[in-house]
């Protein structure tokens, strides 16, 4: 049985960037292991409440904002994804100190979420217990030199609007106009608004997905999971799998886009049966 919004709780913990906004669900005093969620560029913890409400029945689930996306505190410059990660390492310590969280996690990560994950592992194998990726976003050198110029050379925001308002014609396409027929209007409009909250910097992660090393994949010590839909990054990820050092690797063929709208209870079915494997 989903829980009602009203359960997922909202509140913040300090990182070195300042304050790191957190949704936080489920019993904080269970027998499992909390999980924690790392979204994708450039939208917030909110694309996770679907998510959170179908895991958090017997688990804790806590879904950071990253810094500078949300409602979590920006660094005063981009900050790459090691930057990022040990942001999160940071409130992990400080729920902790908070008595809010005990013991190592649980990562799922998607899209950008998957690099933050990897170098939140790499960073903290004593938190880390397992992790799970969706879309690992590995482009050939090419592609991704050319990405990365793009999104450092991006035309900053400017009096007008011109820059934003193209920015938000192209977002409301992708978002709304192009999403899965499963998706209703009302929430579609919510992840725009979500995602759209921060586009004067929503390069900042992005200059850190492009410039990533993705050989580091292979410093992961932990079994991942990767749970792929038959998305554009599907290939991407396939190829990126191969790299890591304990790989499994689960299709989900019935699923495209918008897998956190459209099933939320087959991605937490999916993601509990890998965390309580043994």
């Amino acid at each position: 049985m989903l829980m009602p919004p009203a359960l997922i709780r909202r509140a913040y913990t300090a990182c070195r960037y300042g304050q790191l906004h957190y949704r936080d669900a489920g019993p904080r005093d269970g027998a499992r292991p909390a999980v924690v969620l790392l979204h994708q560029n450039p939208s917030s913890g909110y694309e996770y409440e679907a998510l959170m409400a179908a895991l958090a029945s017997d688990r804790r689930v806590i879904a950071f904002d990253t810094p500078g996306y949300g409602m979590s505190d920006a660094p005063p410059a981009p900050p790459g994804m090691a930057g990022y990660a040990a942001a999160f390492s940071d409130g992990l310590d400080a729920l902790e100190a908070e008595g809010l969280l005990d013991g190592p996690v649980n990562l799922y990560g998607f899209h950008t979420g998957t690099l933050l994950s990897a170098e939140l592992a790499i960073l903290r194998p004593d938190r880390v217990r397992s992790v799970a990726m969706t879309g690992i976003p590995m482009y050939p050198a090419e592609q991704a030199a050319a990405r990365l110029r793009d999104a450092v050379d991006y035309s900053a925001p400017d009096e007008d609007g011109t820059v934003i308002l193209g920015l938000l014609k192209n977002l409301y396409g992708y978002v709304v106009g192009n999403r899965d027929p499963g998706v209703p209007l009302d929430k579609a409009l919510r992840n725009f608004a979500d995602k759209a909250r921060v586009l004067h910097r929503f390069t900042w992660a992005y200059q850190g997905v492009w410039a990533w090393e993705f050989a580091r994949l292979s410093l992961i010590t932990q079994p991942v999971l990767v749970l792929q839909s038959h998305e554009d990054l599907l290939e991407n990820a396939r190829e990126a799998s191969k790299l890591l050092r304990q790989p499994t690797w689960r299709e989900l063929p019935t699923l495209d886009r918008d897998i956190f709208d459209i099933a939320p209870e087959l991605i937490a079915d999916e993601l509990r049966a890998w965390y309580d494997r043994d």
